[in-house]
């Protein structure tokens, strides 16, 4: 299940139409580093399309992961205001939905449902991606790797249409 589905899932369609409408599309090359270990970062991403790939260093060495539609990138550093701890390099033509974290927390000032919608559904993603990650090194339980919280899946059925909509904004249907 793509992650995004956690995060878009969490927030209504009004903000998921301010999203797109203050958010950019950026066309990616093989190659180009989206974003670098240990430099700062000022926006949000989505992957509409293509792959990117996770190094602990300046894609020295062996990947990490490997990220493709619908993963969200840099939500480490929003929340932490932290330079990133790897870096982020295309290896496959992508296109990336960015926005900015000024943009962000300007919404955020205004509208505190915004805000709180916003928090939780990060932390639903991230909750996911850990889960997944403590499975891959073998120490997860395989009896609850498919158990969803109902209250979240039915975010997630409203998600994938919200995500369509930010695809056909950005042509990537």
């Amino acid at each position: 299940m793509k992650r995004v589905l956690f995060f878009l899932g969490q927030l209504n369609d009004r903000d998921v139409e301010w999203m797109i409408h203050n958010g950019s599309k950026l066309e990616l090359p093989i190659g180009y580093t989206l974003i670098n270990k240990g430099e700062s970062i000022d926006s949000l991403f989505i992957v509409l399309s293509g792959q990117l790939s996770i190094y602990a260093d300046n894609s020295n060495g062996d990947s990490i992961a490997t990220l493709e539609a619908g993963e969200i990138v840099g939500e480490m550093s929003f929340l932490e205001s932290r330079p990133p701890s790897v870096s982020v390099v295309v290896t496959r033509p992508s296109v990336i939905y960015q926005i900015s974290r000024d943009t962000i927390s300007s919404r955020m000032a205004e509208n505190p449902e915004f805000r709180s919608n916003f928090y939780y559904a990060l932390a639903l993603f991230l909750s996911n991606r850990l889960r997944k990650t403590t499975d891959q090194l073998g120490y997860g339980n395989p009896e609850e790797e498919d158990l969803i919280d109902m209250n979240v899946l039915d975010g997630v059925a409203n998600a994938g249409a919200r995500f369509g909509q930010i695809l056909h904004r950005f042509s990537e249907v």
